[in-house]
């Protein structure tokens, strides 16, 4: 996916986002962050919006802790929601191709990054608000979105050392998506998990379906698809993958 294919990814989630939110009520659980009313979902989610703007318009060249979340709720949180979304969306449409600053993901450019972590980042959380609403429905994701929010998460954030999905015996997952031509292949063991973009070698445990309900089945906002193999693999996953 291209930087404007996810700025307008970034600009559409945030916006139902908000809406979403809006007609929950600040009070609202929210039932796929156990623990969190809507006001935290939106309080964390504009933070980290205001948080990754600075980078991009201030050009920071480490990492800066983000602002802290405000003391702000109902009406008044949900515009200053909206403003740093929109802030965040201008910011990233206005950047130059070029932009050098702090990233913490291997990616072409630091637009390229932050455009492609807030789309998906957003998402996710719109998601949360949706779950807030009890809606029947989710709105939907392509398959194309949620590839490339797998490949994020499985390349990105478990290739680095925070990540926590280990196992003393190695194991080998595989995740294969049904409706788009993408299946990733997650070597886990004592290290940090390896995952190459293939289907090659035999696996201990395979989770398949269409990539969507397989986005938000690994960022743990759906149950498991079902799968084949050792289960052990696959709540192993469940269990230490949060980020």
């Amino acid at each position: 996916m291209d930087i404007a294919t996810h700025i307008a990814a970034l600009r559409a989630e945030g916006q139902l986002l908000a809406d979403n939110a809006e007609a929950a009520g600040a009070d609202a659980a929210v039932p796929t962050c156990p623990g969190w009313r809507v006001r935290d979902l939106v309080r964390h989610t504009g933070t980290v919006h205001r948080w990754a703007a600075a980078f991009v318009v201030e050009g920071h060249k480490r990492y800066q802790p983000d602002a802290g979340e405000p003391d702000l709720d109902g009406a008044e949180l949900f515009a200053w929601f909206r403003e740093g979304h929109g802030l965040l969306v201008e910011a990233l449409e206005q950047a130059p191709d070029d932009l050098e600053c702090w990233a913490f993901l291997p990616a072409p450019s630091a637009r390229a990054f932050w455009a492609r972590r807030q789309a998906h980042e957003t998402a996710i959380h719109r998601v949360d608000s949706e779950s807030a609403l009890h809606a029947a429905e989710r709105t939907a994701l392509t398959p194309e979105f949620a590839v490339d929010g797998i490949d994020e998460l499985l390349c990105g954030f478990h290739a680095r050392e925070k990540s926590r999905v280990r196992s003393d015996e190695p194991k080998v997952l595989r995740v294969r998506a049904t409706d788009a031509d993408a299946v990733w292949t997650v070597h886990i063991s004592e290290k940090v998990p390896v995952t190459t973009r293939d289907a090659e070698g035999p696996a201990d445990c395979e989770i398949s379906g269409p990539a969507a309900r397989l986005y938000l089945a690994l960022w743990n906002r759906l149950p498991t698809p079902p799968i084949t193999g050792d289960a052990t693999v696959a709540r192993l996953w469940r269990e230490t993958s949060a980020v």
